[in-house]
C-alpha cells in the first residue's frame, strides 16, 4: 500500500505536469501567468470583515491589527496556506486557526473550489474603479520587480497587458461579472462592494458586512461608536502609520510597505492619457454591458 507522502509525491507530479502543460503569457507580474478556465494566475478589506467578528473577543487598544499586517491574520489561499504546493497539503495547520475562520483569495467565483461554492461560508467581494486598480497594480509589480533586479514595466506597456486581461487572475472584467452574477442569485452567500461607496460611507458599508455575516451591530455598540472605532482602527491612513507594516515581508518576496500606496479615489486622473481611459472604458461597458452596480459610471467621472 502506497504511503501518504508517496500519494501526494505523485498528486504533485501530476499537476505539475498539467500546469506545465497550459498556455502562458507574460503580464503584470514577475512570474509567467498561466491560461487556467480562462482567467490568468501565477504558480504561487480583510482588516475591516476581521475586527467585524472578532469586536467583542478583542480590545481595541491592544488590537492583534495593531502588532500583525491584516494578511497574516486572514491568509490567503492562493499563497499562505496552499502557495507552490501542488499536492495540496496546506502549509499552515487549519485547525488550529480560530473560529469564525477568515480567508482571502485572488480566485475567480467560478475556479474557487466545489466545498466552498457548496458550503455555508459567506464571500464578501471588492470592486473598484479598473482604472485605479491598474495604476495601483502598475506601481506594485514595479517596487517587486525592483526588488527583485528586474527592469521596469513602463505605464504604456502595462496598460497593454491589463487592456488584454494578462494580470493576475485576469481578465478583470469576467472577475468582477463572476462574483457580481453569483451576488445576485444568491445575495446571502456573496455580497458585491464597491470600493468608492465604501470609502465614501463607511458606516453604512460596515453595516452592511456585520449584516451580511449575521453579526449586527447592536443599538448599544453604535451608541457606543463601536462602528466608528472599527473604522477608524481599519483606516488606511492608520493601517499605513503602524510599525508593523512598514518592516518585513511577507511570503518571502513582498515588502509590507509596498501594500500601502495612496488608497485615492481617481488617482488615475494624473497618470493616464484621455486615450488610455476611453479604452478601459469601452473594454468595460462592452464587457460589463447595463449591470447595474458602479464600476462603468466611475470611469466617467
Amino acid at each position: 500500500m502506497a504511503s501518504r507522502e508517496e500519494d501526494h509525491k505523485v498528486s504533485y507530479d501530476y499537476c505539475k505536469q498539467q500546469i506545465l502543460s497550459l498556455p502562458k503569457e507574460k503580464g503584470l507580474s514577475i512570474q509567467d501567468l498561466y491560461f487556467f478556465q480562462k482567467f490568468l494566475a501565477p504558480l504561487g478589506l480583510k482588516a475591516l470583515t476581521y475586527a467585524i467578528v472578532n469586536r467583542h473577543s478583542l480590545e481595541m487598544h491592544d488590537h492583534p491589527l495593531l502588532k500583525s499586517n491584516s494578511h497574516e491574520l486572514v491568509p490567503y489561499f492562493e499563497f499562505n496556506i496552499y502557495g507552490d504546493n501542488l499536492d495540496q497539503t496546506p502549509l499552515i495547520d487549519l485547525s488550529n486557526m480560530a473560529e469564525p475562520r477568515l480567508f482571502g483569495t485572488h480566485i475567480p467565483f467560478n475556479s474557487l473550489a466545489k466545498s466552498i461554492k457548496e458550503s455555508n461560508c459567506k464571500i464578501i467581494y471588492i470592486c473598484r474603479n479598473p482604472l485605479d486598480t491598474f495604476i495601483s497594480t502598475w506601481f506594485f509589480i514595479n517596487k517587486i520587480r525592483s526588488n527583485e533586479s528586474l527592469p521596469m514595466l513602463n505605464l504604456e506597456e502595462a496598460f497593454e497587458m491589463y487592456c488584454k486581461g494578462r494580470n493576475l487572475s485576469g481578465p478583470f472584467w469576467n472577475h468582477m461579472l463572476g462574483y457580481y452574477k453569483e451576488s445576485i442569485a444568491r445575495p446571502g452567500k456573496v455580497l458585491f462592494l464597491n470600493y468608492e461607496e465604501l470609502k465614501q460611507d463607511a458606516n453604512y458599508q460596515v453595516k452592511r458586512i456585520a449584516e451580511f455575516l449575521g453579526c449586527p451591530f447592536t443599538q448599544e455598540e453604535e451608541s457606543n461608536r463601536m462602528i466608528q472605532n472599527i473604522i477608524n482602527l481599519c483606516c488606511f491612513e492608520n493601517m499605513k502609520d503602524q510599525e508593523v507594516n512598514k518592516f518585513g515581508v511577507l511570503s518571502s518576496r513582498y515588502e509590507k510597505k509596498h501594500l500601502f500606496r495612496k488608497a485615492e479615489i481617481g488617482d488615475w486622473k494624473n497618470y493616464l492619457s484621455r486615450s488610455m481611459v476611453e479604452k478601459i472604458s469601452k473594454i468595460t461597458k462592452e464587457m460589463l454591458g447595463g449591470l447595474s452596480f458602479e464600476v462603468c459610471r466611475s470611469i466617467d467621472q
